[in-house]
This record gives structure tokens, sequence and C-alpha cells, in this order.
């Protein structure tokens, strides 16, 4: 059967999350349903990363097998036609048998938007988090240096969290402010459960001044979820995409660093959660 691949954005706002539940819509069901209709076929479609309850999107991707072949046009646009305005498949292409959409990505990237102001954000409040008290950005860019790299992130996982190892690879964790919004920009190898919202949400104490610059560090070292921040609202959070390597084909916002472009270690192949 031929193997197909999907860039889909959506706003996570209305949706249980990603992944599919048998109490209420998701994600991963409204887009198997658009694209069973197209095939007039059952579409099981796997994603690079599960998105959490209102947690939202621009660069998703899936890879699905199909027992008819369509051309990618009409993936793209059939697809939209059945599929509700708070979600639309952005690309279609056929790929290789072997690529996966989780396991053949090389890293992910999270955007967390934050409105730094007194006032609470009405126009953009579903894509939006809010946080009143001035924050620190010189405090916060400090602290968050000491995470890049290769840790072990057990301080900002989620008790739920599956993946079977606590060790991720952080490239980058970049904090800047555009206006009155404060722009966390992520990039690790694969994310633990909530890891981004957790990091923001110490993050957050350090920039208000309820803690200290060094510690952040502190906390890594000591592994313990209880010692970190809270965990930040879902709706600031963007997941950008997966970045893969050039030989899969994928557009090339989806390209990753040639730098990146080797096998990862087994122990960092989990499921990806945020």
């Amino acid at each position: 059967m031929p193997r197909y691949a999907l860039a889909v954005e959506y706003d996570g706002s209305e949706f249980l999350g990603w992944q599919s539940q048998t109490h209420g819509p998701t994600l991963q069901q409204t887009l198997e349903r658009a694209l069973s209709a197209i095939a007039v076929a059952p579409i099981t479609v796997v994603c690079a990363g599960r998105t959490d309850s209102g947690v939202h999107a621009t660069g998703q991707i899936v890879h699905f097998d199909s027992p008819v072949a369509r051309a990618p046009r009409a993936w793209m646009l059939g697809s939209n036609s059945f599929l509700p305005k708070a979600m639309a498949v952005r690309w279609a292409g056929q790929v290789d048998a072997d690529f996966h959409a989780r396991y053949s990505a090389l890293s992910r990237e999270y955007l967390y938007r934050l409105l730094n102001r007194q006032a609470r954000p009405a126009l953009l409040q579903r894509t939006l988090s809010w946080e009143r008290a001035p924050l620190d950005l010189q405090a916060m860019q400090q602290a968050a240096a000491c995470l890049v790299g290769e840790h072990d992130f057990s301080s900002f996982r989620t008790i739920a969290c599956q993946a079977r190892s606590p060790r991720r690879r952080l490239d980058f964790l970049r904090i800047e402010r555009v206006a009155e919004v404060l722009e966390f920009r992520v990039q690790a190898n694969a994310f633990l459960h909530h890891m981004v919202r957790n990091l923001v949400g110490s993050l957050i104490m350090v920039g208000r001044g309820e803690r200290s610059v060094a510690w952040l560090a502190d906390v890594l070292a000591m592994r313990d979820r209880a010692e970190a921040g809270p965990t930040a609202p879902p709706n600031g959070l963007l997941f950008l995409g997966p970045r893969y390597a050039a030989r899969w084909g994928l557009p090339a916002e989806f390209a990753a660093d040639p730098a990146l472009e080797a096998w990862l270690p087994l122990h960092l192949r989990e499921p990806h959660f945020q």
C-alpha cells in the first residue's frame, strides 16, 4: 500500500488532545474520519507528537497507509472539505514505505507564547497564556542556559509520563520579548509529557523574582517533579513540528539541521507527548 504524509495545523482548544478517546472529540479521530471518507476505507494515522488538550500546532506531521492511491492534492483538499474549521491539512505527499512520522524525526520544536501585561487577553485568549506580574527576561534567559544539552529531565515530567527514559537532548531554549508577548522557543530530540509547560512554569517563577537564577539548575539536578514550578496553561503552547533528514523529501520547514542527521540512541526513541 502507498504511504502518505501530511502536515496538519490545528487549534486544539475544543479537542481532548491528539490521541483517540472514547469520551469526546480528539484530533486523531477527526482527521481519520476525513481521510477514511476520501479513501472509502478505514484509515489510521501515526503522528510525530501527541499533543494534549488545548495545545495547538502549525506543523503536526502524520503518516498513513492507504488501500487506494490518491494524488497528494486530493488528500489535502479532500481532507479539508471534511475537517472542521479548527483543523486543516497544509501539505500532503507520498513518502517511502519506511518513513515514520514519529521515529524518523530527529528533533521537535515548540513555541510557548505568554502575554505579559496587567490586562488579560481578549482577542487571542485561545492561543496565548497570560501573566500579569512583570517578568525579568534576562533572569529567565540566564536560568534557561543550564537546561541545554542532554540531561535527566525527571523534574519536568508529569507523573503520567509513559517514556521509558527521562533523558532528553535539549538543543536550545530561546526566550525573547516581542512587544507585550514573551516567546519561549524550544527544540529537543523528543519531549517528556508536559515537559515544555513545566519548564515554562518554572521559568515564570524566576521571572517574577520568586526563585533565583541558580535555582533551576538545582531543580534539574534533584530529578524530582515536586521541586519544580507549576505546569503552565496549555493554550500558550504551539507545536511547530518535527524535523527530518532531507532524504525523506518533506517541505523545507521540516528539515533538520544536518548535524542531527544521524540515528538517535535507542533509549531516546520514545513516545512523544506535550
